[in-house]
């Protein structure tokens, strides 16, 4: 049976290709059944439309709760992107990497479905791959689920950091092998987690070319309450 996910799916896919002629390779590495988590940089809001458009199975991923709240025409934006998007929305202030923020993917891979996350917990925007946190990991150790690594490349052209309009432009996906880990559940140790996360980052970045820095990202939200901004 069709459903309206699948007719949205597939427009918003269709208008992609048509408008941005995209690169997309290794589609047929996603494993076609049980849990995965899709592991990709992040250059932009788009990445989870894009992800969502072309990975052959559903996928949902973490969102910061407050974008479906934000007023104007950005909020009405966020809005009709998280009708084709599964999201767990994370308030403000949570940490998205933090186990009680990750219960709810735990649940969701445990009935053999795919999660997507950012191990940079936020957008890059300067280019680099920055480092990445170890949600991706303690995911992989405790539910055995396989991490695939996508790269994406120039969709931060699509929609730049604080624009609201969304232009044309060429970008590129690319989704790596498998990381098999097995499960090792309330077993796993930081070394294991941190092990997992640089093979993860690794990946990433030999799929996306993006130099890489040792340190974590920070969102200007985040700076902001920090005092930093």
């Amino acid at each position: 049976m069709i459903t309206q996910y699948d007719l949205t799916k597939t427009t918003v896919a269709r208008a992609l290709k048509l408008l941005c002629r995209p690169v997309v390779t290794g589609l047929d590495r996603l494993p076609a059944t049980g849990p995965v988590i899709i592991a990709s940089n992040h250059l932009s809001f788009l990445d989870s439309v894009i992800i969502s458009a072309f990975m052959p199975r559903r996928v949902k991923f973490i969102a910061k709760a407050e974008y479906v709240n934000s007023p104007g025409i950005k909020g009405r934006l966020m809005r009709e992107a998280f009708e084709f998007i599964d999201i767990i929305p994370v308030a403000r202030g949570q940490q998205s990497e933090s186990v009680a923020a990750l219960d709810p993917a735990v649940a969701h891979l445990r009935q053999g479905n795919v999660f997507g996350i950012y191990p940079e917990g936020t957008r890059s925007r300067d280019g680099y791959l920055y480092r990445g946190h170890s949600g991706v990991a303690y995911l992989a150790h405790l539910t055995g689920a396989p991490v695939v690594p996508v790269g994406m490349i120039g969709t931060q052209r699509l929609q730049p950091p604080g624009a609201t309009m969304i232009r044309p432009a060429k970008f590129e996906m690319h989704v790596g092998e498998p990381i098999v880990v097995p499960a090792s559940g309330s077993r796993q140790t930081g070394k294991m987690r941190k092990d997992l996360v640089e093979q993860v980052m690794t990946s990433i970045a030999g799929l996306s070319g993006q130099p890489r820095k040792d340190v974590y990202n920070v969102s200007p939200s985040a700076q902001r309450d920090l005092g930093r901004g």
